[in-house]
């Protein structure tokens, strides 16, 4: 397991972390300080607009989980991979697929996200 997949796995643990202190805490582990998160329904920068963009989504979806949706396909500084959101051990309900860019100091820069599968009305 690259070092890289490691970071994407707690980058996946952070999303599902619902007490605020260790949320933050793991969002400033894996996001750079100036880091940018974007996708089609919020585009963000840095620790506080992150880590409240988690809180939304956590609060748009009560009881759902994150997860890899398959393996993490990285090189140089660059991963992709698709993740799925659904209850433990059901059918992912939303299914989107992120790349991320790593920076020099091991945390991510960026991350771009698309979102695959989205019910309606959410």
């Amino acid at each position: 397991m690259s070092d890289f997949t490691e970071l994407v796995e707690r980058y996946i643990a952070t999303w599902n972390e619902t007490d605020p202190a260790a949320r933050r805490a793991g969002v400033e582990a894996v996001l750079a300080e100036d880091g940018t998160y974007t996708d089609p329904l919020v585009d963000v920068a840095g620790h506080d607009a992150f880590d409240a963009t988690i809180a939304a989504v956590q609060a748009q979806f009560p009881g759902l989980e994150f997860r890899l949706g398959g393996g993490v396909d990285t090189h140089h500084d660059i991963a992709r991979f698709t993740w799925e959101l659904g209850l433990a051990g059901g059918e992912a309900l939303v299914v989107g697929f992120d790349v991320a860019v790593r920076g020099e100091d091991g945390r991510i820069r960026a991350v771009l996200g698309f979102l695959d599968k989205v019910p309606a009305g959410a």
